[in-house]
């Protein structure tokens, strides 16, 4: 389900620097970035801080925010661009990951246990992929932006956002066919080749 815009009255006092109702704001968006932020990193206390900062700069940068974009499109821009300058800067420091039971809940509490492990299956998968692939099929799997918002959010082309889901879903088919389990639960079209792109 795509996320909702915030209300044009709270948006505009938050930009005047209105800090009540820029909590507002904080609090219907933070869950989403903080999960996206951590399927990213695999690490909680980071994810935290990181979540911390991407509202900081989402406070400061407020004020020149216009309409051009969706506003949940240019929160995950900053979202991204924030998580991609702490990879860069850690690339070479240890960090230890969390395991999987430590991941928030995403799924509902009472789903079937082919479900379940079908989903774990997937943050296994997600775990293993190149970091451009897993930003852009968290946006559309578990954000729920648009095509057209992820390209805008990940600053790249329609055609390599549409390239790089389907390849991040056919990473996850492998792991499922590696592991022995099912096609179902996973997301509409996860096989099939997106519109006018060569198969693999």
């Amino acid at each position: 389900m795509p996320l909702a815009q915030p209300d044009p009255g709270v948006l505009r006092r938050a930009q005047a620097g209105d800090e009540r109702a820029f909590s507002l704001i904080v609090r219907a968006y933070e869950t989403q970035v903080f999960n996206y932020v951590l399927r990213i990193v695999n690490d909680r206390s980071l994810a935290e801080d990181l979540t911390q900062e991407v509202f900081l700069r989402v406070f400061q940068g407020l004020p020149g925010f216009s309409a051009r974009s969706l506003f949940t499109t240019w929160l995950f821009q900053v979202t991204k661009n924030r998580v991609l300058d702490e990879l860069r800067a850690s690339e070479r420091r240890p960090r230890q990951s969390v395991q999987l039971d430590d991941m928030p809940q995403l799924e509902v509490v009472d789903q079937p246990i082919e479900r379940a492990e079908l989903m774990e299956a997937v943050w296994r998968s997600l775990a293993e992929m190149p970091v451009d692939l897993k930003l852009a099929m968290l946006l559309r799997d578990i954000v729920g932006l648009s095509y057209n918002e992820i390209a805008e959010a990940l600053e790249v082309t329609l055609a390599t956002v549409k390239w790089r889901i389907f390849k991040a879903r056919e990473h996850v088919q492998l792991t499922f066919a590696r592991e022995g389990l099912g096609e179902t639960g996973l997301a509409p079209a996860a096989t099939a080749v997106p519109h006018g792109l060569p198969a693999a």
